[in-house]
Formats: structure tokens, sequence, C-alpha cells
């Protein structure tokens, strides 16, 4: 735990697959607004338009280049060579203000505070805002919140475009789970995990990052794969009942039968044994604080 007097220095964490100049520019970004202590670290997962390449290697900027490894193993890789004391996990499509890093940091000295993350707008047309977000309804479908507060809040679900957390937090949780297949939920189970682990999640809403939302992604993503991540979310947390209301919202999908497949070969089983022995709630603490339609 970094002291009150003293500044913590920071890693920022980008993966990247298929971004085009607009990785470039998130790292221009970064490098611009970071303390004199802070880093970043780029995972190229695999990308096939040069956009890393127009990267150059220094004391601020490390790249790891890498295969497909999705978004949640990617930002564990990278976490793992960082070396600060507050690990950032950002999108290759942000654009930040100068000085976010503070009030999160300040955030984060509150050891209850397990992650911090800042208002979100859409870059481009930064009237909309996006204040933390929540789960919508057994299907796991997600809403954004409206403002609740002028002053740093708990929020139920972070999102991952932005989101800041103490080393010691994420090395004491695993960081994001990394049977989490390619893309898909694993900014919401991060958030799930630590208040079910105990810690809280901040949204401060003096800091507010750009971010830049795109009508399809430039790298495929199978349905399979994103309808497991969020069966597994619902088998590694969820008792019985609520398992059973988000199979029936999701059945319906084509490739459910593909998803669940993936999910019966994978290590949920002993992963669900694991969290439950780790955890100090439940989901039912979890829907009674943030009440959705469950």
């Amino acid at each position: 735990m970094f002291s009150d007097s003293t500044q913590p220095s920071i890693s920022v964490v980008v993966p990247a697959l298929n971004e085009g100049v607009l990785l470039a520019r998130t790292v221009e970004n970064l490098r611009a607004t970071l303390p004199a202590n802070g880093d970043i670290v780029v995972v190229d997962d695999g990308s096939t338009d040069g956009s890393a390449d127009a990267l150059r290697e220094d004391h601020v900027l490390r790249i790891i280049r890498c295969t497909r490894l999705g978004a949640a193993t990617a930002r564990n890789v990278g976490a793992r060579q960082a070396t600060g004391e507050i690990v950032v996990f950002a999108d290759a499509h942000i654009e930040a203000p100068p000085l976010w890093w503070q009030p999160l940091a300040d955030a984060l000295r509150d050891a209850s505070v397990g992650a911090a993350a800042p208002v979100v707008s859409v870059m481009g047309s930064e009237l909309s805002k996006g204040y933390g977000m929540r789960w919508k309804g057994p299907d796991l479908g997600i809403e954004w919140l409206p403002l609740e507060s002028s002053g740093p809040h708990s929020i139920g679900l972070a999102p991952g475009c932005l989101l800041a957390m103490r080393r010691e937090v994420f090395n004491a949780t695993g960081g994001f789970d990394d049977g989490m297949i390619l893309w898909g939920m694993e900014d919401s189970e991060l958030s799930l995990r630590l208040w079910l682990l105990g810690y809280e999640l901040k949204l401060v809403p003096s800091v507010e990052i750009a971010h830049a939302f795109r009508e399809k992604h430039p790298y495929s993503i199978p349905w399979a794969c994103v309808i497991h991540n969020m069966l597994r979310v619902a088998f590694c947390h969820f008792k019985t009942e609520r398992i059973r209301q988000v199979v029936q919202a999701l059945k319906g999908y084509r490739d459910f039968s593909d998803a669940l497949a993936l999910l019966a070969t994978s290590d949920v089983q002993a992963r669900r044994q694991f969290l439950n022995l780790h955890r100090r709630r439940d989901d039912d603490w979890f829907f009674q604080r943030f009440p959705m339609n469950l």
C-alpha cells in the first residue's frame, strides 16, 4: 500500500488488436498525461494491420507481442510485466485529460477500494456519458448508469476501457479471469468478483475519458465465445436459481449449444469451488446492494 505522502508509480496496460491509427494516438495521449514515473505496456495481441509497428519502445513504452490471447489474458500478461504500484488497464482507443490518474490514485489510497474508474464519454460526442454500469436482466446485457453523485461513489460494475487497481489487489485477486475467451464480460466479471471478495468499486466523476465506441470490431469474435463468457460469470458466481435464469435467457441464441460445450470442457467447476472458499459476500448480497432484474 502506498503512503498518503508519496506519488505512486503508475503503469498503463494497453491490449491492442488491429487498432489502426487509434493505437498510436492513445499511446501518445498517455505519454503526454502520465506522471514522470509512469510507463506504458502495449500488449499487441496478434495484430495484422501493422498498428503496433508504428510504436517505438523506450524507457516509457514496452511492447509485448502475443497471438490472440483475448482481452482478459492479454491484460494479465501486460500487468505481470508492468512495474507500477498502480496498474491501469486502458483500451487502445481512448483519450484521457491531463492529470486523469491523480483522482483515481487518491481513491485507491483507501485499502477497501479494489478498483477505481472514470466517467466514460463517447469520443466525438462527449455529451453522451456513462457513470458506471449495471446488468439489465438475466441475459447479462449491460446498461450505462446516469450520474448519481458529484463525488466518488460505489458502482456495481466498472467499465474496462479504463480501470485502475493497486498492484497488491491485482496480485491478491489474480486480475482478470483467464478463463474468459477472446472478448466479452471480462470487466463485469472482475467487478463482481472484487465485490464478492470484500472490496469496493469506486466511480470518480471528476475524471472523464473519451472512448471510441465502434459499430464493428476490427477482428472476429465468435458469438459462442461471448455467450460462453456470460455463462461462465453465472456458473462461477451465481446461486442455482440465478444460473437457471441466465441459462433460460440465453438458450435461444443459435450458438448457445456451442457455448455450453465450451463451458463444459473448461475449469468452471474448480473455479467456482475456489471462489466459494475465498469470497466474503455472495450474489444475494450483490444484487441487494445493486438491484437489477435478476
